[in-house]
Order: structure tokens, then C-alpha cells, then sequence
């Protein structure tokens, strides 16, 4: 960033949104984004997981552009194609219980829109989530969220009628999957002996892979057990892919990696592209007993923003059926770089979000060995992201359009990163 746009950042826009990195961007072009000093940077952020396509592909550029020249606002006010469109493209993506469809504009939003459809249709109140889940920082959002402490901080009181049960984190419990399944799913029967009847629980909000909490997959068993634990009682189960979606970890959404079925889906970051925008799906069904009138959005369903969406799942088809190949690559070149670095304590995950996470003696987070690894990265020319309660975690999240060429790549850097950690 030059010294002119630094001090116009620090004088007018708010210190409490944290920014990664001071160097100024002009321009993207696929895995690459380009400094205002003209040097080329590997961008394996992805916006946060949203550019699964990289920057600027063509055929959602294009996409946008054709409706620019239309128009890009009319509100709740009018019918128009693009939105239609882009809850088509969804419909033929998502799972077989999801065939209807409402927009926001990001993914926090979205989350309550599902809160609030479980709650009025259902008549029930309570809300159960799992610790280290993520899902948005919004009064609403927040007060599911427990992937970090701070985000809580100092906003209470909380949305009420929440209840907090473990996640199955195997590597910091020291316990195999297995065992953690167990773990998990034995405190929340305590949960539903002790603190709620499932009778009062409208329903169970999960990622099916946490992301912020860490990067920890929640396993076949695991989902199933909740699954089967919903059915058993009339709970729904809201499975928050806002992170996971749109080929991510290796098929168009985790909730069909795993085969579970979510009675709603949320969805969002890479849904258009770096466009805002998000979707909540449920089956025809249940959406048709809340009441009309009973949410609404001015700005969710943008006609660019939708357009960009049904033109990325376009996009995404020739792309969803590589990121297996991806990942296997991916996993190996981490599975070698864990022989031969103590920092690595765990490499875990699917498709293209993996979590590599970095520790110290007795397995204790190193969130130093996370910040020289990303300002080592940055000097290389790759950008990466954390995760994890104690920041630790690298999370691992390329284009799934990305060469393997430029996957090696900044492994290498990683690897090297790594080497001069330890040395």
C-alpha cells in the first residue's frame, strides 16, 4: 500500500475491521493479484473462500457485465430473470431436500433468515450449536458463534434460548475420531437430559466442517448421529455451508460428501464470486408455511449479484469434478511436509480447505510459528489465512481452478517458511 492510501485508510475507515495486510491490490487475474508497486502475489485466500474461481473469470465477468447494461436494483419490487435463474442454477446443485430458495446479501444474514424460518415454522424456540462453530458476527449470528471468544465480548446479552455442545475436535482432545464422536455426541444427550427437551428445539445449526473453529471436518458418523437424532425428535437440521459450499471440500456442497440430508442449507462467500450475496434453501414444504411477510431485504437477490451466481455455478461445473485430484495432491505434499517439520502437529480436512496446524512442545498452539510462517509467505509472494481459536491454524484454501503448478507452489513456500521457522 503506498504511504498516501495508508494514511487515507488509518483516517477514515474504522479500526474495528481487521485488515491482513497494508499492501495496496489494483488488479487480479486467476490465482495471481497484482500490488500497486507491480508485484505479483499467489492468492490463496480467496477473499476468505470466496473467489473459487479465482479472480475475474471470464464467464461470470461476462455475466455481470450483460446485466450491468440492463439494470442492478429494483428491490422487492419487481419479478426479474436473474433471480430465478440463480435459484434454477441452486436447485440443480443442491441436495434433493432443497428445492426452494430466498437471497441475502451475506452470509450472517443468511444464518438468521434460517434461524428465524426453523423458529416460526416449527413453534419452537431453542437452537443448539456446536462450540468452535462459526456463523457470523451479527447480534443474531454472533450469538450462534463460538469459534473465538472476542467475538463475543462485551455484547451480552445474547440472543437467548441457544445451547452450546461440543464439536468432535480429535486432534486437541488427543482422542482418535472415533473417540470424539463419542465425546460429542454423549454431552449433548447430557445437553438434551439436562438443559433443554428436544421438544422445545427448533433446531441443530452445524457446519459439517468447521471453519473458523479450526478446519476440522465433522465426520461421516458424527453427522449421521445428528441426523438421526433430528429425526427422531422433529428437529431440523440447518447445515451452515457458507464456507464449505460450491465444491470446496470436494463435491458442490459437504452435506453431500457426507450424504446427510439438511432440512435447510445455508449458503454463501463463494455463491457469486466476490459478489455479495448469500441463499438459504429448504424443501417447498417447509417454506411454504412461513408466513409472507414474515422477513424481508431490500439489497438480498441484487440482480449483478445473481447473475453472478447463476453464471458461477455455470462456471463451476468444469470445475467441482478436479478438486479431488486437487486434494489428493495437495494432502500428499502435506503429509510429506509433517515428516519433516516438528511445527506440523495435524493436517486435516477436505477437497481444497485443509488445516495445517502449527504447535509447539506437548502439542500446544504456536500461534508464533503462524505469523512467521504467513510473514515469510507474504514476503514469497503468497498470501494464506488462520484459523482456530489460538490463530494457529494455517488454512489452506486456493482457487479450485488453481494449476497444480501454482498448488505446488506455494506449498513450497510454506515448506520453506517452515525451514526457516525452525532453523
Amino acid at each position: 500500500m503506498s504511504e498516501n492510501i495508508v494514511t487515507r485508510f488509518q483516517n477514515i475507515i474504522a479500526p474495528v475491521i481487521t485488515w491482513d495486510s497494508e499492501i495496496e491490490i489494483v488488479s487480479g487475474e486467476g490465482s495471481w493479484l497484482t500490488a500497486a508497486d507491480g508485484r505479483k502475489y499467489l492468492d490463496f485466500s480467496t477473499g476468505i473462500a470466496v473467489s473459487n474461481l479465482g479472480h475475474r473469470p471470464a464467464h461470470v465477468k461476462a455475466a455481470i457485465q450483460d446485466q450491468l447494461d440492463r439494470f442492478w436494483h429494483v428491490g422487492g419490487v419487481f419479478r426479474y430473470d436473474p433471480l430465478v435463474r440463480a435459484a434454477e442454477r441452486l436447485d440443480e446443485i443442491t441436495p434433493p431436500s432443497i428445492d426452494m430458495f430466498f437471497f441475502m446479501n451475506s452470509g450472517a444474514e443468511a444464518v438468521e433468515g434460517a434461524v428465524k424460518l426453523a423458529r416460526k415454522t416449527s413453534g419452537r424456540q431453542g437452537i443448539v450449536v456446536f462450540r468452535g462453530g462459526f456463523h457470523g458476527r451479527t447480534m443474531g449470528a454472533v450469538s450462534y458463534t463460538t469459534s473465538k471468544a472476542k467475538y463475543r465480548q462485551g455484547y451480552h446479552p445474547l440472543v437467548g434460548s441457544i445451547f452450546v455442545t461440543p464439536y468432535p475436535h480429535p486432534y486437541r482432545w488427543g482422542m482418535s475420531q472415533e473417540e470424539a464422536n463419542a465425546h460429542a455426541l454423549a454431552e449433548l444427550h447430557l445437553m438434551l437430559k439436562h438443559e433443554i427437551t428436544p421438544g422445545e428445539i427448533a433446531a441443530f445449526l452445524v457446519e459439517p466442517m468447521q471453519g473458523e473453529g479450526g478446519y476440522y471436518p465433522g465426520s461421516q458418523a458424527f453427522m449421521d448421529a445428528l441426523r438421526a437424532i433430528c429425526d427422531e425428535h422433529g428437529i431440523l437440521l440447518i447445515m451452515d455451508e457458507v464456507q464449505t459450499g460450491f465444491g470446496r471440500t470436494g463435491d458442490w456442497f459437504t452435506s453431500l460428501v457426507y450424504n446427510v440430508r439438511p432440512d435447510i442449507l445455508v449458503m454463501g462467500k463463494a455463491i457469486a464470486n466476490g459478489l455479495p450475496l448469500s441463499a438459504v434453501g429448504a424443501s417447498k414444504a417447509l417454506l411454504e408455511q412461513w408466513p409472507a411477510g414474515s422477513h424481508g431485504t431490500t439489497f438480498g437477490g441484487n440482480p449483478l449479484c445473481c447473475a453472478a451466481a447463476a453464471a458461477t455455478v455455470e462456471a463451476l461445473h468444469d470445475v467441482v469434478p478436479n478438486v479431488e485430484k486437487l486434494s489428493d495432491h495437495a494432502f500428499d505434499r502435506f503429509g510429506e511436509l509433517k515428516e519433516s517439520h516438528r511445527t506440523i502437529g495435524d493436517v486435516r480436512g477436505l477437497g481444497l480447505m485443509i488445516g495445517v496446524e502449527l504447535v509447539g512442545d506437548d502439542r500446544a498452539p504456536d500461534p508464533a510459528a503462524f505469523q512467521a510462517v504467513t510473514d515469510y509467505a507474504k514476503d514469497a509472494g503468497l498470501f494464506i489465512l488462520g484459523c482456530g481459536p489460538d490463530f494457529n491454524v494455517i488454512r489452506f484454501i486456493p482457487p479450485l481452478n488453481v494449476s497444480t503448478d501454482e498448488l505446488d507452489r506455494g506449498i513450497d513456500i510454506i515448506d520453506e517458511a517452515l525451514t526457516s521457522y525452525e532453523s
